[in-house]
């Protein structure tokens, strides 16, 4: 019985991943999610965090930062729509950090000018790129 199924994540610039895998963790907007083999059919909106990648045959996860998007689950491929991802090997931890500070500067501001949702939605996705690093 097979037990690997084909995963795509996709970034508006490149396809970042594809390949046979026997699970994918991510969060969504409603919780983790774990898709398997024969997962049921859906779309889910896919929140800010981590994509863990467990390769056919693997017993370790490789994670990647992902900035957001959706994922699609049909019964021959799951695909991630996502506007950024990175393995967590390759994230520039000095460059994330100096991301990190300049969102919490620009939140302590509180300019009357200030996007707030844009300035959390950078804070949130800084602070994900560090801790998706540290974690490796």
């Amino acid at each position: 019985m097979a037990t690997k199924f084909l995963l795509e994540i996709v970034t508006p610039e490149k396809t970042f991943f594809n390949g046979e895998v026997d699970m994918v963790v991510l969060r969504t907007t409603e919780g983790d999610m774990a898709i398997m083999y024969d997962h049921e059919q859906m779309v889910a909106p896919v929140a800010i965090g981590s994509v863990r990648v467990r390769m056919q045959g693997e017993e370790k996860f490789r994670d990647a930062a992902c900035s957001g998007g959706f994922i699609t689950v049909t019964y021959d491929k799951t695909t991630v729509v996502t506007d950024s991802a990175e393995w967590a090997d390759e994230i520039d931890l000095n460059r994330a950090k100096a991301a990190q500070q300049r969102a919490q500067n620009r939140l302590e501001r509180r300019d009357s000018e200030l996007d707030y949702a844009r300035a959390i939605d950078s804070l949130t996705r800084a602070t994900n790129r560090i801790r998706v690093a540290e974690k490796n």
